[in-house]
Order: structure tokens, then C-alpha cells, then sequence
């Protein structure tokens, strides 16, 4: 089984063009992300954790919810994304393939020493982007159906007696 763990907040703030939290409210933010995140992980058919931290929220618990097919985290007071994910990784590193995509530089070398691959927010921006453009394609190549016109289906006499009488000329009966 192959992971990648988000830091959401992290990614939201690193993702400026995607992203305005001077117009959008934090729910907005977070749902649009985790959009984002279910078309990827739906192409590349990996698990996704979106960890959000509530460490500052008094009277957090841990929660976690499925959205789409990925789940998302959200830490208990007092607990960052960083220690969700650092045990998390601690936990399974050597028995999954895992990446973490953050730009906090100390928890991409804590993740590493544990088993864990790094992503930075342009890496992971770069390879949703991507993919982005692969469905884009794939799905206009598939969604040009042939033209079915009343012209395709009517005999060619009878659209040039048509074409006569729009013209106002006079057809043989």
C-alpha cells in the first residue's frame, strides 16, 4: 500500500494561486483542497491522509471522516500535523510507501530518518497539475461524440429540395 500524508494547512498556505484566505474562509479552503486531493488520489490510486491540526482549538479530540476516498485527520488540542504524521510514519514507514508532502523543512528530515519520502507543495502542485491535464485530455478526446444532425439522416434529395425552398426557389413535387 503506497500513502501520501498531507499537511493540510500547510499546503493550503503554500498554494497561494489556489488558494486566498483573505476571501475564502478556512472551510472553503480545506473543502477545495480536499477536492483537489480526491481527483489525484482517484488517478493515482494511492491512500491519502489530509491531517488538519486543531492544536490551538480548545477541547479538540481527534476526528477522522472519509471524504470522497480519502480520509481526513483532524488532530486533538495540543497536537500538531507534524506529530500525527511523524507517528503515523514512526508507526508503518517500513511496511508502506509513504510520502509526506509539506514545506516545514524539520518535519521533511524527521519523515525521512523514519522511512518516509518528502514532496514539497510545488512537487505535489506540480504532479496535480499533471494529472490534471492528462484527465483534461483524455476525458476531450472521449467527449467529442460524431455529429448526429437531422442532416445526417435525411437523403440527399430531400435536403437539396430543402435547400430550394429556403432559398425560395421552386421545387419539382
Amino acid at each position: 500500500m503506497e500513502y501520501l500524508l498531507v499537511d493540510g494547512y500547510n499546503i493550503i498556505n503554500a498554494w497561494k494561486d489556489y488558494f486566498d484566505l483573505s476571501r475564502e474562509t478556512l472551510e472553503e479552503c480545506r473543502e477545495k483542497l480536499l477536492n483537489i486531493l480526491s481527483n489525484y488520489e482517484g488517478y493515482q490510486k494511492i491512500k491519502i491522509i489530509v491531517v488538519f491540526d486543531a492544536h490551538m482549538v480548545k477541547g479538540s479530540v481527534n476526528k477522522e471522516e472519509e471524504f470522497d476516498n480519502i480520509t481526513v485527520v483532524y488532530t486533538e488540542e495540543n497536537q500538531t500535523a507534524d506529530n500525527y504524521i511523524e507517528r503515523f510514519v514512526y508507526q508503518y514507514g517500513n511496511i508502506h510507501t509513504i510520502r509526506v508532502a509539506t514545506s516545514d523543512y524539520l518535519e521533511q528530515s524527521i519523515v525521512l530518518k523514519y522511512g518516509a519520502a518528502r514532496m514539497t507543495p510545488r512537487e505535489l502542485k506540480e504532479q496535480v497539475e499533471s494529472i490534471n491535464n492528462i484527465m483534461t485530455r483524455k476525458f476531450s478526446k472521449k467527449s467529442k461524440p460524431d455529429r448526429n444532425t437531422l442532416a445526417s439522416n435525411v437523403s440527399s434529395e430531400l435536403l437539396e429540395k430543402l435547400e430550394k425552398m429556403r432559398r425560395g426557389e421552386k421545387t419539382e413535387e
